[in-house]
């Protein structure tokens, strides 16, 4: 799915878009129990992640392995990869 076909999935256009970037979004969605289990322990084994930083660690990664080109995903993406936990 290409960006403007995901803008249009969501209702988001260039006109209705606002003109500042959002720092933040909330985002709702379900995913397989073995997946949220799987979180669960590794936040409970890590407690430097918390599901805000593996969820948008794991979103970034997924964009920029299929050929996001922004910045921002690109940059959050190479600072978790070399980010090094203390646990």
């Amino acid at each position: 799915m290409d960006l403007p076909q995901l803008e249009s999935c969501i209702g988001v256009s260039e006109s209705s878009a606002p003109s500042t970037v959002l720092s933040s979004v909330s985002l709702e969605t379900e995913i397989p129990e073995a997946l949220y289990i799987g979180m669960k322990d590794f936040i409970g084994s890590n407690p430097n992640w918390d599901q805000y930083r593996v969820m948008s660690s794991a979103l970034a990664n997924f964009l920029f392995q299929n050929g996001c080109g922004d910045r921002a995903v690109t940059e959050r993406y190479l600072d978790d990869l070399f980010t090094r936990s203390d646990t």
